[in-house]
C-alpha cells in the first residue's frame, strides 16, 4: 500500500491547486514556484528516495528549499548523508492510527470503546447526507466555516471541488443534522457536523472534519466517522487511516482531544520519522 500523497489522485489534486507535480518512477515530487526566490520542493512518504532525481529537479526548478518526509526510518541514512536535517515542525502528522478493515463489521464494532458504542447507539437513526456536486460542496464549506469561525483554516471552495474531482467516487463529503433537527432534514442550518473521507491504493482516510457545539454535545461525530469507516470498507480498502494523533516527540497539546476521540475506535498506532529539510541556493547541491 502507498501513502495517499504518492497516489495519482493526490498528484492531480495538488496540480489543480497551484503546485507543479512531477511523477518520476512512481514517486510524486511537488514543486511550488515562488516569485523571485525560486521554488520549494516537497516529497512526502515516498517508497524510495532518489537523491539524484532530487538534485536534478532542484536545479531544474531553482529550489531554495527541499522537504522530504520519509515513510520509514530506513530512509534516514540516505537523507542525512546528503545534507538533510530534521525539522522541529513536521508538515504531516508524525503519528497516526490505523484500523484493520479486513475484519468483519461486527468485529470492528467490538473493537470500539464502550462510550463510543453508546454514542453510535444514540445516533443510529440520525440521517446523514452525501454532498456530491459543486453547489452542495459549497454549502458544506459554508457550514464548516460558520462552525469553526477563524479558529481553523477552511480550504476554499475551489480546492474542495478539485479534491472531489480528483478522487471522484473515492471522495466522500458527509454531513449530518443534530438530533433535535433530524426530523426536518435535510436543511443546511441543521448540518452541524461533517467530514471528508478519501480512499486510494487500499487505504481509507479520515481526511478533514468539523463539529459544532451542539453536534459535540450529542456526540454526532461518532456517527459520521463510523459511516466513513464503513464506506471505506465497502470500497475494498484494507486499512483505515485516522490521519494524525498526538505525538510526544513533537508535542501539540491541541491534538490531545481529538486523539482521545480517534482512539475510541480502536486500531493500532503507526509512527513516522518526521520532516527533513535542506536549504539550498540554486545549483548549490
Amino acid at each position: 500500500m502507498v501513502d495517499i500523497r504518492q497516489s495519482l489522485e493526490y498528484g492531480k489534486y495538488l496540480s489543480r491547486v497551484g503546485w507543479k507535480t512531477e511523477r518520476i518512477r512512481g514517486v510524486n515530487y511537488f514543486i511550488k514556484k515562488l516569485p523571485l526566490i525560486g521554488s520549494l520542493i516537497k516529497i512526502q512518504r515516498p517508497k524510495k528516495i532518489n537523491n539524484k532525481t532530487i538534485i536534478q529537479l532542484s536545479r531544474k526548478y531553482r529550489a531554495f528549499q527541499i522537504i522530504v518526509e520519509p515513510s520509514s526510518t530506513r530512509q534516514l541514512g540516505s537523507l542525512t548523508a546528503n545534507g538533510f536535517r530534521q525539522s522541529n515542525s513536521p508538515y504531516l502528522p508524525t503519528k497516526t492510527l490505523h484500523m484493520d478493515l479486513a475484519k468483519s463489521e461486527k468485529d470492528l464494532l467490538a473493537g470500539v470503546k464502550k462510550d463510543a458504542r453508546a454514542a453510535l447507539r444514540q445516533t443510529r437513526n440520525l440521517r446523514t447526507e452525501e454532498m456530491k456536486n459543486e453547489k452542495q460542496i459549497e454549502e458544506f464549506r459554508n457550514v464548516w466555516k460558520k462552525t469553526v469561525g477563524w479558529k481553523r483554516y477552511v480550504p476554499p471552495v475551489d480546492h474542495l471541488v478539485s479534491l472531489k474531482e480528483s478522487f471522484g467516487n473515492n471522495c466522500l463529503f458527509l454531513r449530518s443534522a443534530t438530533l433535535r433537527q433530524n426530523a426536518g432534514w435535510p436543511r443546511q442550518s441543521g448540518a452541524s457536523t461533517g467530514a471528508i473521507f478519501l480512499a486510494t491504493d487500499g487505504i481509507g482516510y479520515y481526511w478533514q472534519a468539523f463539529t459544532g457545539k451542539e453536534g459535540r454535545k450529542e456526540q454526532i461525530q461518532y456517527k459520521i466517522v463510523w459511516e466513513g469507516i464503513l464506506w471505506a470498507k465497502k470500497k475494498g480498502t484494507k486499512v483505515f487511516d485516522f490521519e494524525g494523533i498526538y505525538d510526544a516527540r513533537f508535542p501539540n497539546e491541541g491534538w490531545l482531544g481529538f486523539t482521545h476521540f480517534k482512539k475510541s475506535f480502536g486500531g493500532y498506532e503507526v509512527s513516522y520519522p518526521g520532516a527533513f529539510v535542506k536549504n539550498v541556493w540554486p545549483f548549490d547541491l
